[in-house]
């Protein structure tokens, strides 16, 4: 019987990086002192700030909700949003228990509908994308969600008067950007990358409290402290992903090189003030259609509508 690292208990998880054997509740400590330390070490959150959470339903982004609510229980009002984007039989299972922690912790939440608030659902998207493959159209179904997702997310934050806008991103997600990034020279989407994000007027600075936290041990903590999160089944375009490729060549480096993942957001970290320094000298415009924010004269957002309502 292997033995926790902290104390005589049996061990219920391997930390590789560590490397380090811990039993359940010395896991779920160092767990939640990890996150609590890239709360601080960044300053994501202050004392009496408004932060929006973007929850919705899996693990990581349950987990983030029910730290923050418990590192900040008093002072710190903490309010949930949910996008809804169409997806029937996937979504709706995912909000239906999004909703059940909701009401557990008592945080007010809204629920936004992607057809109301854009004119598509992210079903009618795919349906388009593939009624037009055979034009010039390289982004995938995933490229316009994500990008629709974060300016809903965004428009929310701002609507609400919010100071930050919480996301579940992991040390996985960051690492595997950071990876795409490289590969695909996307300089300009690089140096955004980082615990928090800004964005100037128009933008709510978005926080990821699970920065240093790898996926699998989200997955621990959840089982553990007994969190209902809905993992059934992925999204129905998931596999259009440009983002599984990098995942799985992460995977296969991490396995022989634990500390991968961490090197990955390290290095980031190191030239991000050099990078901070550039963008600063930039000038932001703003985007002609909608208002936002832009690094060019159309968002990405009104870019991608644009593309689905004309009928080239």
């Amino acid at each position: 019987m292997q033995k926790c690292d902290r104390c005589q208990k049996q061990a219920k998880i391997f930390l590789p990086y560590g490397p380090l054997w811990l039993c359940e509740s010395h896991f779920l400590e160092f767990f939640e002192k990890r996150v609590r330390k890239t709360i601080n070490r960044y300053k994501l959150v202050k004392p009496g700030e408004k932060i929006a959470v973007g929850v919705s339903g899996g693990k990581d982004s349950i987990t983030a909700l029910h730290l923050l609510k418990k590192i900040f229980p008093k002072g710190t009002e903490i309010v949930g949003v949910c996008i809804d984007e169409g997806i029937k039989g996937y979504r709706d299972k995912a909000l239906k228990v999004a909703k059940g922690h909701f009401e557990e912790l008592e945080v007010d939440y809204t629920v936004l509908k992607m057809k109301k608030e854009l004119g598509f659902s992210m079903t009618e998207i795919a349906k388009r994308l593939h009624e037009r493959k055979g034009e010039q159209e390289t982004q995938g179904t995933c490229s316009y969600c994500g990008v629709f997702r974060r300016k809903m997310l965004n428009d929310f934050a701002v609507g609400e008067k919010c100071d930050k806008l919480a996301t579940g991103h992991n040390l996985d997600d960051e690492a595997q950007t950071i990876l795409m990034n490289v590969l695909q020279n996307d300089f300009e989407k690089f140096s955004r990358l980082g615990p928090i994000t800004t964005g100037g007027k128009g933008f709510v600075k978005r926080i990821k409290p699970l920065y240093e936290t790898p996926e699998k041990e989200i997955i621990a903590f959840t089982q553990f402290q007994g969190l209902k999160v809905y993992s059934a089944e992925c999204c129905p375009f998931s596999w259009q992903a440009k983002r599984n490729a990098f995942r799985k060549a992460l995977d296969e480096i991490a396995e022989k090189y634990p500390n991968a993942k961490h090197s990955a957001i390290s290095f980031q970290q190191k030239i991000s003030p050099f990078l901070e320094k550039r963008e600063s000298q930039e000038a932001m415009e703003y985007c002609r259609a909608c208002g936002m924010p832009s690094s060019g004269i159309e968002c990405a957002a009104c870019t991608q509508l644009k593309k689905l309502i004309n009928k080239k």
